[in-house]
């Protein structure tokens, strides 16, 4: 490709800035510099060139048709430039999203897998809201949760996720196989705070599995279910948790379900208002959900 034969830069800049205010003064105030400095480069553009770009009258500059015909190139040039320019240093417009669901399900399913939401949507700056008790989604407090329950709730969507089931775990340390052996063991407990439907306890369990001599009031409690895992993979008793939040402890043999039976609980659900179905971030962090391993598109 040939060379191109341009003037200097800073003449044509300030030639038009001037035809476009019709004015030296005007054009030095745009580009922060004197009107002096101005009348020179445009001086020296019109000696490269060989012609004049200005008729000089008292109070103002006006074009000659040479300097009109440079003067339109030049503005839709530099106009295209601004523009991309602008385009190119504002970046993707940012879009927040707010989910809300509970710690352990925040922790433990979604969190190792925002990277693939990160890498697809990456103008998308995604919060988390952890709390047991079920928020607003308004757009203020949340916009997208994971709940549990029965999937009805009026003026939401609602797309269940995956079943929850609960089974008795423990360390493989503690040696656990037999049901008659449990109440010589400690009862881990996961009672949340905030929590409007009731999770499985062992007092249910119990009744299910048809165990006596089980002290059902005894033990460790925790509000927070990753802590009670935490405390069944160091060996301190036996926990009653959703099998779906602590599937890489027991295929990796850090936890085992030494028996029965198994309680079900209410499953998960994806849920957004029926008014922002169609709203693209939604939609994105909709897809992700769906898309990570255990969920919806694996059932």
């Amino acid at each position: 490709m040939a060379n191109r034969r341009l003037p200097s830069l800073s003449a044509l800049r300030a030639f038009e800035a001037a035809a476009r205010h019709e004015s030296a003064k005007q054009a030095a105030e745009e580009l922060s510099v004197t009107a002096t400095a101005i009348s020179h480069q445009i001086r020296l553009l019109e000696e490269s060139l060989g012609v004049a770009l200005f008729l000089r009258k008292p109070r103002k500059l006006e074009l000659t048709d040479q300097g009109r015909e440079l003067h339109q190139v030049l503005e839709t040039a530099f106009d295209s430039i601004a523009t991309t320019v602008d385009r190119l240093s504002a970046g993707p417009c940012r879009q927040a999203i707010t989910l809300s669901t509970t710690p352990a399900i925040a922790v433990r399913w979604l969190v190792p897998w925002v990277c693939m939401l990160r890498d697809s949507h990456p103008e998308i700056d995604l919060r988390f809201h952890t709390s047991h008790e079920p928020v607003a989604l308004d757009g203020v407090t949340a916009d997208i949760a994971v709940r549990y329950g029965d999937g009805r709730w009026p003026g939401l969507v609602a797309e269940k996720l995956f079943d929850n089931t609960f089974v008795p775990t423990c360390s493989p340390l503690l040696g656990l196989h037999d049901v008659a052996e449990l109440p010589k063991h400690s009862l881990i407990h996961f009672r949340a705070q905030g929590a409007t439907s009731a999770p499985i306890h062992w007092s249910a369990w119990q009744k299910l599995a048809n165990v006596s001599g089980l002290d059902v009031s005894a033990g460790l409690v925790f509000s927070d279910e990753t802590h009670a895992i935490s405390a069944a993979i160091g060996g301190q008793g036996v926990a009653l948790m959703s099998r779906q939040l602590i599937e890489d402890e027991l295929r990796e043999g850090r936890l085992v379900q030494p028996f029965g039976p198994v309680m079900q609980g209410k499953p998960f659900h994806l849920v957004y208002p029926e008014g922002r179905r169609d709203d693209p971030t939604i939609k994105a962090v909709r897809d992700w959900v769906v898309g990570v391993p255990g969920g919806l598109c694996e059932l």
